[in-house]
């Protein structure tokens, strides 16, 4: 059950999620969504729990009857620059400053605030104590998940579709045998091993 949080003079509450911290290639994808509270969507919790058809089922609801809805995201060459906390906190400064609403005040899920032009708090496990950013987890995941199922399409021996680049037993091997491609974080250990460049 979500908790009620409660802030002064805000109306416009977004909601702000990540997805893709972990994975060892593809862009990190943020989003940012400000619900309807005059037209609720039930069912909404953290993306991980969810079904693959319940998530799909909810992403288009999300877009249907949010007020506004965003995404942002940081490539892998942002993350190789900046590392994967900054280049996160760029995806989420990205999504918010793409909402054609701007909010009153912004919850993120997790323990870090990015500088935004309003007010934010961090909500700890945020994707399961506020409805806004269990929407936007739901709709970076699938956005995510969507372009990890494109990429095995192009490189159907990497297993993108099935481990979503998250480092996975069947991933390390696919990595060793195939080398890294392009679309790789070549500042992560894993793919720097496979690029020779860690002892």
């Amino acid at each position: 059950m979500f908790e009620p949080f409660v802030y002064p003079d805000a109306r416009l509450i977004a909601g702000v999620d990540e997805v893709g911290r972990g994975p060892l290639v593809g862009a990190v994808v943020t989003a940012a969504v400000i619900l309807d509270p005059n037209n609720p969507i039930e069912g909404l919790t953290d993306s991980k729990k969810l079904s693959e058809k319940k998530r799909l089922a909810l992403f288009d609801e999300i877009k249907e009857k949010a007020l506004a809805w965003s995404l942002g995201r940081a490539e892998p060459e942002e993350i190789d620059e900046l590392n994967i906390l900054k280049a996160t906190m760029l995806a989420m400064q990205r999504a918010v400053a793409g909402l054609n609403i701007q909010p009153d005040f912004v919850l993120i899920d997790g323990n870090r605030v990015p500088e935004l032009p309003m007010a934010a708090q961090a909500v700890v496990k945020g994707d399961l104590r506020v409805a806004e950013i269990s929407a936007a987890s739901i709709i970076a995941k699938v956005t995510r998940d969507h372009e990890m199922e494109e990429l095995d399409k192009r490189f159907p021996q990497y297993g993108f579709a099935k481990h979503k680049g998250y480092p996975t037993k069947a991933h390390f091997e696919a990595l060793a045998e195939h080398g890294p491609l392009e679309e790789y974080r070549k500042s992560f250990k894993p793919v720097r091993k496979a690029l020779g460049l860690e002892d």
